[in-house]
């Protein structure tokens, strides 16, 4: 495409010089303004052909950048859903309830031994010991206040940060049979065209289409999968941490 239009900048510009060479006096004016005025057009789609990318990528940089970060506020959460409960939550209408009110619970394991009755009697009475660990319960911490301290984001976490007014993340949770366990699994995201809805429609259907190491592949950002165990996000470590 630019190679075109520097091609037709280039033919144009022949052109003013061969007016200027055989067009009569009175007619020349008025075919300057014309070929000068094409000249410009051409000169400043040149100009933003090369410009749009450039400013496309700057943005949906700072715009993936916010929600990666929300994101990972959701994967925390999640995570601490499945430590605390041994599975993740659906919705985040569970999610939120369960940071405002779940504990950790902080526990300690030591060593210990105990007398083994069984193989007590079986050497007639000779006392014999057996090794186990003991966990003890130290206290109960909020989850609230381990995540996210004082900050009240997590109630807003399920709301899109940027891109089209209103645009909430998408939220999914269950199991997958494996060799008969059921292991819990999550996935969040937003598609691309809603944290970009007001960008140029053909650099977001390119976007669309990426697959690069250095980018985020497919038409979504996410974190998880319902389709494998990884609670990942999909994003290059460029944009934060994705583990």
């Amino acid at each position: 495409m630019i190679f075109y239009i520097i091609l037709a900048i280039a033919v144009t510009i022949g052109l003013v010089w061969l007016v200027d060479k055989f067009i009569p006096n009175k007619f020349r004016p008025i075919v300057m303004i014309v070929l000068w005025v094409i000249i410009g057009f051409l000169a400043y789609n040149t100009f933003m052909s090369v410009y749009m990318p450039i400013q496309f990528n700057q943005e949906k940089d700072k715009r993936y950048a916010k929600v990666i970060e929300s994101l990972i506020d959701i994967r925390d959460a999640q995570l601490a859903h499945r430590q605390v409960t041994g599975k993740f939550a659906g919705n985040f209408d569970g999610l939120v309830k369960f940071i405002d009110t779940a504990k950790f619970t902080i526990t300690q394991r030591r060593d210990s031994s105990v007398l083994d009755v069984e193989m007590t009697k079986r050497f007639g009475g000779v006392e014999t010991y057996k090794d186990i660990v003991i966990i003890d319960t130290l206290d109960f911490v909020p989850v609230k206040d381990s995540l996210f301290g004082a900050d009240p984001r997590y109630k807003k976490m399920m709301n899109v940060p940027v891109g089209s007014e209103g645009a909430k993340f998408d939220l999914k949770a269950g199991f997958l049979d494996q060799n008969g366990i059921k292991i819990p699994v999550f996935e969040s995201s937003v598609k691309k065209s809603v944290i970009l809805f007001d960008q140029d429609k053909d650099l977001i259907n390119a976007e669309n289409q990426v697959v690069s190491v250095e980018g985020v592949n497919g038409d979504a950002l996410k974190v998880g999968s319902m389709d494998e165990v990884n609670t990942n996000g999909n994003w290059p470590k460029v944009y934060g941490t994705n583990e």
